[in-house]
């Protein structure tokens, strides 16, 4: 386990903050920034997993709550009738998330929007989101990074054009948000249901049909 370099800024500024504070108030007073580091150091933090291979299978793209299985027309970047997942990551899960499948990124797209909470029923089409369209050259998914209430910055660590592995780490969310992971409904076949918890990169959200 480790923090990704995106939570160094903050673990830095609590450990200098306890230094101060434990100067010029005691070491007492210093015990509030400290406990914030050790918050800081553990929403940041990642895991290193063993991901097995499987072009007929999507992983999930985080460590979630699966909260809505939908049918819908995704207009996007796939453009036809879709599979819609959406899980909700809270401030307590791992928050960085790795790529459903193996892929080209064909598709980016950075929206700006509101910060309503991620579990709300339209987060997803009035936040501020992040879009990444992959294609494997047999099939195409769209996966959206949704922020939150809280969540006011998307990173993206991935450019066009990049191969993604599947389960590789492409960005996070930052203080609580939730994914969206969009299939082709004529050759998927969903294994998850409402309300599970799924696992970035080890847990199978569907089976490729075709």
């Amino acid at each position: 386990m480790f923090v990704v370099k995106d939570g160094y800024i903050y673990v830095g500024v609590c450990l200098v903050l306890t230094a101060l504070v434990a100067w010029l108030a005691g070491i007492y007073w210093a015990v509030i920034p400290f406990v914030l580091g050790l918050y800081f150091a553990y929403f940041f933090r990642d895991e290193h997993r063993e991901v097995i291979y499987d072009d007929g299978i999507l992983y999930s793209a985080a460590d979630a709550t699966v909260v809505a299985i939908e049918e819908l027309y995704e207009d996007e970047f796939l453009m036809c009738d879709c599979v819609k997942i959406t899980t909700f990551l809270s401030v307590f899960n791992v928050h960085v998330n790795r790529s459903p499948m193996k892929g080209e990124v064909k598709y980016q797209k950075y929206t700006v929007g509101e910060f309503v909470p991620a579990y709300d029923s339209d987060a997803g089409a009035r936040n501020e989101r992040f879009a990444i369209g992959l294609d494997n050259g047999k099939y195409k998914i769209l996966v959206i990074q949704v922020a939150g209430l809280l969540a006011r910055r998307i990173s993206n660590w991935v450019s066009l054009g990049h191969q993604m592995e599947q389960g590789e780490r492409y960005g996070m969310i930052k203080f609580g948000s939730s994914t969206e992971v969009y299939v082709p409904k004529d050759i998927f076949e969903p294994c998850v249901k409402v309300g599970q918890s799924v696992v970035g990169g080890v847990t199978v959200l569907g089976r490729i049909k075709a």
